[in-house]
């Protein structure tokens, strides 16, 4: 029987993402461990630097519950919009099966890193519990429609970047600069409420400032993440998506071809 486009998609999605882990992990003794250590390690040398800093500032909260709230959704963004730039130069080979399209690519790699990261989220917050911090994930729901978002936001810019990246071969080392500042205005280190409030407007622009804060929110009972809102993280969400699938569309058989 002739497959549905959507079953075939799905099959060239999986077949996609089983060629990623195989790619990333398969060469490593330690595997899939390596997938923990760089937030691990980040979230280490964040403690070693701020730990003392932050726990005199926010003396209610527990700082690993704060900073892994910000670190992992980053990462999230970060790698799956950078991840996306190099897409089909990773997999051209594979575009002369029909079924295989470009956007098939971002989607894997977004799965993959959205697993690894789930993972390693679920685990860091486990080992916090385990040596005595204190949290309570006491919006569940809210916690995880901001994941949603997080991942379909990001594969809007990662469409964008892939797009303009193969249409300007020479933006490919420029774009993933363009990632690196938002860590120092993300709220990464620090809480919305540590800025003076004639600076929230601007910070209030970012989309990543309102997914860490409501993940906060969700998992400290008592964080109060004023100013940020779900809706315009969705609206902002839906913003970048309908821009990405413009592009990619008007831009697909030119990236296959050329």
């Amino acid at each position: 029987m002739a497959r549905s486009g959507l079953e075939v998609q799905k099959a060239a999605i999986k077949a996609l993402f089983l060629r990623e882990i195989k790619t990333r992990f398969g060469k490593y003794r330690l595997g899939y461990l390596w997938a923990a250590l760089e937030p691990m390690a980040h979230m280490l040398i964040m403690l070693a630097i701020f730990g003392y800093i932050m726990h005199r500032t926010m003396p209610d909260i527990s700082f690993p519950v704060f900073l892994i709230n910000g670190i992992i959704p980053f990462f999230v963004f970060s790698n799956i919009t950078n991840r996306s730039i190099g897409a089909i130069e990773a997999n051209q080979g594979l575009f002369n099966y029909r079924p295989v399209k470009p956007i098939d690519t971002i989607l894997a790699r977004a799965i993959l890193e959205t697993v690894i990261y789930a993972v390693v989220y679920v685990l860091l917050m486990a080992i916090v519990g385990l040596l005595g911090e204190e949290f309570e994930v006491t919006k569940l729901i809210t916690l995880f429609m901001v994941w949603v978002l997080l991942v379909l936001f990001s594969c809007g810019i990662g469409l964008i970047f892939m797009v303009v990246g193969k249409t300007y071969p020479e933006t490919e080392k420029f774009l993933p600069i363009l990632i690196k500042p938002l860590y120092f205005i993300s709220c990464i280190m620090f809480s919305l409420h540590n800025i003076p409030k004639e600076y929230w407007p601007y910070l209030l622009w970012n989309p990543i400032v309102h997914v860490v804060e409501l993940s906060r929110e969700a998992v400290v009972p008592g964080y109060i993440s004023e100013g940020v809102s779900l809706n315009y993280l969705a609206g902002c969400t839906l913003v970048v998506l309908f821009i990405g699938l413009a592009l990619y569309r008007n831009r697909e058989e030119a990236m296959l071809t050329s």
